[in-house]
């Protein structure tokens, strides 16, 4: 594989929306902190505070590419309190960055790749739309729905059970296998290889 985008879409930041603290660690609301922690042990990146980003931010070379990778420290409705400015400082184009976060409308051990949008009822989308656009990557963790909307703050607070988080973990696992193309810009093989092993798992 050439070191060199071939496409616009290649990824140099990669934002893992969750809640800081111990307390959230292991919720559902989370997935995308672990799912950028994964990345940081892949490639052997180390998160360091930025108060000036309201974030942990790490560092990886993924087939030469540099890639930022950023735990905003806000918690989760104010993600965009720390995305803008780290987009504005590197004046880093919306089609370069990926945001991962939880999904409720997916089934847990799912994930799905999308382009644009709007917030689809996430507050951290919410918060980030305004300053950044409907126009940057998303990857969408599926956590499952409770089945009544009364119910998803306690759900998305709430740490899943043992075989949600054997499913989610087997999830993650597979979109760490095709973050090397998000980097390099092959978003259609990354799309179809995550979305073709999501069917046949």
């Amino acid at each position: 594989m050439s070191s060199s985008p071939l496409h616009t879409d290649f990824m140099k930041v990669i934002f893992g929306l969750g809640n800081p603290g111990e307390k959230y660690q292991h919720t559902r609301h989370n997935a995308g902190f672990w799912y950028a922690d994964l990345l940081a042990d892949k490639y052997h990146g180390v998160f360091k505070t930025e108060k000036k980003f309201k974030a942990e931010v790490a560092t990886i070379d993924i087939l030469n590419h540099k890639v930022f990778l950023v735990k905003p420290q806000t918690f989760m409705n104010c993600s965009g309190q720390s995305v803008i400015p780290f987009v504005n400082f590197y004046r880093i184009k919306p089609e370069n960055v990926l945001v991962a976060y939880d999904e409720l409308d997916i089934a847990a051990g799912t994930a799905k790749l999308k382009k644009s949008g709007g917030h689809g009822g996430h507050n951290g989308l919410r918060d980030i739309i305004p300053g950044l656009g409907p126009d940057f990557r998303r990857l969408r963790i599926g956590i499952g729905h409770p089945g009544d909307k009364s119910k998803v703050t306690p759900w998305v607070l709430g740490r899943p059970s043992l075989d949600d988080i054997i499913m989610i973990e087997r999830c993650l696992d597979r979109c760490v296998a095709i973050t090397d193309d998000l980097v390099t810009g092959a978003w259609d093989r990354a799309m179809k290889s995550l979305h073709t092993a999501d069917a046949d798992k």
